[in-house]
């Protein structure tokens, strides 16, 4: 039985680096690239790294093409279809964490469960203001600070109203959500 290995090689860097940074892609029988992250679709697995730059790279210099060794249709709008899945997956998995009861938001609250050390990380709008970002950043000490989503996106994910801080509570859910984040985070920033 021959065992599946967790690390993979990128055809962007060349280097080898274990599957949660990096990017899987297939090729569907009509020879068109398309993404599978959860590796559901039959098919040798295509490798990038989880950066918007070096997905980029891949499809301007055609190396999705180089690395099957044969011709390939590439969407024009891969690199946004990725980013939009990304930031999707990220939102679910932050709602699935609210419905598990593991996500608290609102300033003061937030503040209450860091005194007590039951957050894992704090996720904050793109857009807060920055009298109340700084007030979170001291208050948050060495914890992890995800600012990915605009209030208007943390609103309508949550159905709530204003949603500018929010805190995970320590536990499985949370890495989960962690895992997302990065990974998003991850995509935007390398």
């Amino acid at each position: 039985m021959k065992q599946e290995t967790e690390n993979r090689k990128c055809i962007v860097c060349g280097e080898v680096k274990e599957k949660e940074q990096l990017l899987r892609f297939t090729l569907t029988p009509d020879n068109q690239i398309i993404p599978d992250f959860k590796k559901k679709l039959p098919g040798k697995g295509i490798y990038v790294s989880v950066s918007k730059a070096a997905l980029q790279k891949a499809v301007e210099k055609n190396l999705f093409a180089k690395a099957v060794k044969k011709n390939v249709k590439v969407s024009a709008d891969l690199v946004q279809t990725i980013e939009n899945m990304l930031k999707k997956k990220g939102l679910e998995s932050i709602c699935l964490a609210k419905k598990a009861g593991d996500l608290v938001t609102g300033f003061e609250k937030v503040s209450e469960k860091i005194k007590h050390g039951k957050t894992a990380f704090l996720i904050e709008a793109v857009d807060a203001g920055a009298d109340g970002h700084q007030k979170m950043v001291a208050v948050a000490k060495d914890l992890d600070v995800f600012a990915l989503y605009s209030v208007e996106e943390l609103d309508k994910a949550l159905d709530r109203v204003n949603t500018v801080h929010a805190a995970l509570l320590k536990g499985n859910m949370a890495s989960l959500v962690h895992t997302d984040l990065v990974r998003l985070q991850s995509f935007l920033n390398a």
